[in-house]
């Protein structure tokens, strides 16, 4: 992962809780789930301009 041993990944993730605390991590994971599921989304809906072909204005 990012050349991170287990190690590294125990250290920010005490920094981590140091910073925000117990409660407010989880908040933040829930919001970058939704985060990255609602781009997911708009990544798999096609937009109307790849739909319609392109028309010149002569």
């Amino acid at each position: 992962m990012f050349g991170l041993g287990w190690p590294e990944v125990a250290i920010i993730g005490i920094i981590a809780l140091a910073i925000f605390g117990p409660k407010k991590i989880p908040e933040m994971g829930s919001a970058l789930g939704k985060t990255l599921r609602g781009f997911k989304d708009e990544m798999k809906k096609p937009t109307s301009e790849q739909d319609e072909p392109e028309q010149d204005n002569l």
